[in-house]
């Protein structure tokens, strides 16, 4: 049991510092961590990675309104791109947490790979946004925001790997990009987890002391953690060269993608 709670304290203490950091609300870690996890308690296989991306998504409830209040405190946060993205990532965000329960946990690991590796390889390249590029009018908005809570779904994250660099193609400075998307990822979140738990809800073989498809104890453990450091992502945030941590990051998603690339074989 000590061991279980210091792996999932050690779990929301980097999900919480990378909310903060990068506005990625942790989730590319939290999954593929809490896949391990699940894992040594021997939890049915077929379930893992759906109780993964859904106690992924319930955590980042909470990662991501301590992360936002902390960007909001230092004026980091367009309200206004919230306002407008916000109907998009809720419709989104549980239409695909729906999808999800149709799939199998072979299907989503090779999803999530993909995924992992596409934001890494965007992360090493930087690629700059043109200087003519505004933010599209309401239904780009909308649009944007539905097609980010799908993906989003998918792979329990926040959004933030692909917020960030749609508000930075469209001019919006990193820093204020960081800051919304953590904004962002509170919608994405409450969807997530409501779907996870509305459609996990009366599956056969899932482990004791879950709702639906997210798992308590392991939401416990991260969420406790993780609101205490996610803070402190955001102070190093607007002290460090997050450009160049991305890149060390981006390392850190490839070893992540071939280590679960190889699980599915």
């Amino acid at each position: 049991m000590w061991t279980l709670v210091v792996m999932y304290s050690t779990v929301g203490a980097v999900a919480g510092v990378l909310a903060g950091l990068l506005g990625i609300g942790g989730g590319l870690v939290i999954v593929p961590m809490l896949v391990f996890c699940f894992g040594l308690q021997s939890i049915a296989d077929e379930h893992t990675m759906h109780l993964a991306l859904g106690t992924s998504m319930a955590s980042i409830v909470f990662t991501a309104f301590s992360s936002a209040s902390a960007h909001h405190r230092r004026k980091a946060v367009d309200w206004t791109v919230v306002r407008r993205m916000t109907a998009g990532l809720l419709l989104g965000t549980f239409a695909g947490s729906c999808v999800v329960a149709l799939l199998s946990t072979r299907l989503l690991k090779g999803f999530f790979v993909v995924f992992l590796l596409y934001v890494a390889t965007q992360m090493i390249l930087g690629h700059k946004p043109k200087p003519s590029r505004t933010l599209p009018g309401s239904l780009g908005m909308f649009g944007a925001g539905g097609f980010i809570g799908v993906i989003s779904s998918w792979v329990g994250i926040g959004g933030g790997t692909l917020s960030v660099p749609f508000m930075v193609w469209h001019n919006v400075p990193l820093k204020t990009a960081i800051g919304t998307s953590a904004a962002l990822g509170f919608p994405i979140a409450v969807a997530g987890a409501v779907g996870y738990v509305y459609n996990g809800s009366g599956i056969e073989g899932r482990p004791d002391w879950s709702i639906g498809f997210v798992y308590l104890p392991a939401l416990a453990g991260i969420v406790l953690v993780s609101v205490l450091t996610a803070p402190l992502g955001v102070r190093l945030a607007h002290a460090l060269p997050v450009d160049k941590l991305k890149k060390v990051f981006a390392v850190l998603l490839y070893v992540v993608a071939i280590r679960m690339l190889f699980s599915l074989f």
